[in-house]
């Protein structure tokens, strides 16, 4: 990663889709740096799997809800336990490493995973606001699943939608590419094996509940 990106890939709740993230990372286009904007356990089978691709991928992070409740040994669901179970210790450390908020690039980008105020507080698209901008210039969110992004005088508000849950009718893999140069957002999507994760999924000890969120049932 350089001093001074110019292309910087987005990508936020992952929820350890392996296939949905395989999928991203290969359609992304080269990039000066890579920043996730929270949530990369829950739901799917392959938390040690996607941790590691971030980890090799020097992924700027921060912390979101179901990372925190895999961190702090609660659950909201079979998932969450099945992450605990299985984490590697050097993988759970780096998942306590990320931040709750990361100001970067001289502060020019701040990510959070759900508003700038409350780190889990839903921020849909219709409240994107330039109140949600502070001294940065583009402010990335997570958390809703729904892909969106806002040009506001004082910056620009990008959600790059979810990569292995998207809730917006799309059931494609979703993220973006900020370009600093030209402060321009590109919000793309990419099909990739739902199948594959389904039968992962029910060969697991996680609730088969959990295949209806891959194809935007639940």
């Amino acid at each position: 990663m350089t001093d001074a990106p110019r292309t910087i890939g987005l990508i936020a709740d992952v929820h350890v889709n392996l296939p949905a993230l395989e999928a991203v990372l290969t359609d992304m286009p080269d990039t000066d740096a890579l920043v996730h904007a929270g949530d990369v356990a829950g739901y799917g089978p392959w938390p040690n799997e996607c941790v590691a691709m971030l980890r090799d991928r020097d992924t700027i992070s921060v912390r979101g809800n179901y990372d925190q409740t895999v961190i702090d040994g609660e659950a909201y669901e079979s998932s969450d336990r099945y992450a605990q179970n299985n984490l590697t210790d050097d993988n759970m450390a780096w998942l306590r490493g990320c931040p709750d908020k990361q100001s970067l690039f001289d502060d020019r980008v701040v990510v959070v995973h759900g508003h700038p105020d409350e780190r889990f507080r839903y921020t849909e698209a219709e409240k994107f606001s330039s109140g949600l901008l502070g001294h940065e210039d583009v402010l990335v969110l997570g958390h809703t699943h729904q892909q969106a992004t806002a040009e506001f005088d004082e910056g620009i508000v990008v959600n790059p939608g979810s990569v292995g849950d998207p809730r917006d009718g799309d059931e494609r893999a979703a993220y973006a590419i900020l370009d600093l140069s030209t402060w321009s957002v590109d919000l793309r999507r990419v099909a990739y094996d739902i199948d594959r994760v389904v039968a992962a999924v029910e060969e697991s000890s996680i609730s088969a509940y959990h295949t209806n969120r891959f194809r935007n049932e639940g």
